[in-house]
């Protein structure tokens, strides 16, 4: 992190991620274990340089890692997430396994020709009724 001031407002951080403001109040609520600004006058918010480290470390996950908000609720649940951005890697990143799909080698349909055209000619007077 470039900045070491111990508070830093809302506008700063969001300038510093890259991110809006208004994601880092949605991650405040999504994350409040985690993500607990203090607020002085009128409501402001202000950040502690480990707050900032932590949101360094959900932008990654989410942004660049593609992991879910569930998945980073997961994470910090369990004690997982990892103390800055530079620690993360695939390997860290607990993936459950999906589970296994049997797929047959011919696929029947279950929709009748019957049924398409049904379906055809509805789409065909809806398109007429818009036009």
């Amino acid at each position: 992190m470039e900045n070491k001031e111990y508070f830093s407002s809302i506008n700063d951080v969001s300038k510093r991620l890259n991110v809006p403001a208004h994601t880092l109040r949605y991650w405040e609520k999504q994350f409040p274990t985690a993500i607990k600004p203090t607020t002085g006058a009128g409501g402001r918010r202000y950040y502690r340089s480990e707050t900032v480290d932590k949101l360094y470390v959900i932008k990654d996950l989410l942004y660049t890692h593609g992991m879910t908000i569930a998945g980073v609720k997961k994470m910090l649940r369990d004690g997982n997430l990892p103390d800055s951005a530079n620690q993360i890697s695939v390997e860290n990143i607990q993936v459950s396994p999906m589970p296994a799909i049997a797929v047959s080698e011919t696929v029947q349909p279950t929709v009748s020709n019957a049924d398409i055209d049904m379906v055809i000619s509805f789409l065909e007077s809806a398109r007429s009724l818009l036009q």
